[in-house]
């Protein structure tokens, strides 16, 4: 397997490990501890899926559109659009919630630091691994 399908491969392992996170902060907690968390796993499974898409973009890049994303989602909840969508759409509420809240601005904020901290301890790895051998 090249370098490019082992990142996509990796980064979809990380998505799939990041929305297990997520179902498992819900089950194990609930009001803001669950609520917090789960706003920085959405920033951090978005940043996964970046580099799912592009497996060769930079970490800060990838936090950082991972952070747009998010924030643009939460301020979108400033008008009616995500709510009248989530009435009708499951998956729209999951993607797109419903009601703007500042403080998830923090989390996703939280989420997309981690995020990439973690992107580049594993290109960091990947290389120490290339050159170890």
């Amino acid at each position: 397997m090249n370098g490019t399908n082992g990142v996509r491969l990796s980064a979809a392992g990380a998505a799939v490990l990041t929305v297990a996170a997520g179902l498992g902060v819900r089950a194990a907690a609930d009001g803001d501890v669950a609520k917090y968390a789960g706003d920085a796993l959405y920033t951090v499974l978005i940043h996964t899926l970046v580099v799912v898409a592009a497996p060769r973009v930079r970490p800060p890049v990838a936090a950082g559109i991972a952070l747009a994303f998010s924030w643009a989602v939460e301020f979108t909840q400033l008008t009616d659009v995500p709510a009248e969508l989530a009435a009708r759409s499951t998956a729209a509420r999951l993607v797109l919630g419903s009601t703007f809240n500042a403080p998830d601005l923090f989390w996703y904020g939280v989420g997309a630091a981690a995020a990439g901290c973690a992107h580049a301890w594993a290109i960091r790895g990947r290389v120490r691994g290339r050159t170890a051998g």
